[in-house]
């Protein structure tokens, strides 16, 4: 069993959050709706480079799921290209014992300047091939 779990203020991670959700024939939960994780589901959890430990509900969640031993998967978008809100969600997450299973990045607009029209269609595949490389293993 799958579930996709994301943080998203601009819309960007939530697209990324979509392609991997439909990728996997579930549905992506926001954050903010969701309460606590499925037993022995592998979960994708995704946020964007204001988050996740800055944003309550994200931080909130982490704290009282249960991820000892459990597999998931990081994705994050952000305009400054560099997927520092991957990495705060891997530390987030192992510190509460699970077991990081890969990565996905990509860039996301900001202020429709930076980043105009990411991500991509390109990188929405790229994501769904992320989703389906994780569900192999």
């Amino acid at each position: 069993m799958f579930e996709v779990i994301y943080y998203s203020l601009t819309g960007n991670t939530k697209k990324v959050a979509d392609a991997i959700a439909t990728e996997l024939d579930v549905a992506a939960e926001d954050v903010k709706t969701k309460d606590r994780l499925a037993e022995d589901s592998f979960v994708f959890l995704g946020a964007g480079k204001y988050g996740p430990l800055r944003a309550l509900g994200f931080r909130r969640f982490i704290e009282r799921n249960d991820f000892a031993g459990r597999k998931v998967a990081l994705f994050g978008t952000s305009g400054n290209g560099r997927g520092e809100e991957v990495g705060a969600l891997e530390e987030a997450v192992t510190a509460k014992g699970a077991e990081v299973a890969g990565q996905f990045f990509c860039k996301g607009e900001f202020m429709f300047l930076v980043n105009r029209k990411r991500p991509t269609s390109k990188d929405l595949e790229d994501a769904r091939a992320f989703a389906r490389e994780m569900a192999e293993d």
